[in-house]
């Protein structure tokens, strides 16, 4: 078996949307189960929150969240999901996607190394940047 690194999402209470809202971008199935499900121990009022989510998308990209491990409206600080590769289409769709209802902090446009570059946060507090291979001459 090949070992895999995939980010894991914490949330409180919105892992549900985000991963519907993460399967509008980059496609896929989201499946879920709830701390009811699983069996694992909660407070009550949470039997219906997001023990594990996880996203596999036709792209062979894989992301897992969970709630319970961040306060509602804290940003992911700290880290980014880094999306690159050579598809601007595609890319520049899925910033397209990211950016919505999010903030940019750089735009994505040519970059000094010769790549397309942007950061941003989306609406759930996760950072991204994307790199797009090859943009100038």
């Amino acid at each position: 078996m090949s070992i895999l690194m995939n980010p894991y999402l914490g949330f409180s209470g919105e892992a549900r949307d985000a991963l519907a809202f993460y399967a509008g971008i980059f496609g896929g199935e989201p499946t879920m189960m709830t701390f009811a499900q699983g069996g694992m121990p909660h407070k009550p009022g949470q039997e219906d929150l997001i023990m594990h989510g996880q996203l596999d998308t036709p792209d062979g990209m894989t992301l897992m969240v969970s709630d319970g491990s961040r306060t509602p409206g804290q940003s992911q600080d700290g880290y980014s999901i880094s999306l690159s590769g050579d598809d601007d289409a595609k890319l520049s769709g899925f910033w397209e996607g990211l950016s919505a209802g999010g903030e940019v902090m750089q735009p994505l446009v040519p970059a000094p190394w010769g790549d397309k570059f942007g950061m941003l946060r989306d609406r759930f507090g996760t950072n991204w940047m994307v790199n797009i291979a090859g943009q100038m001459q």
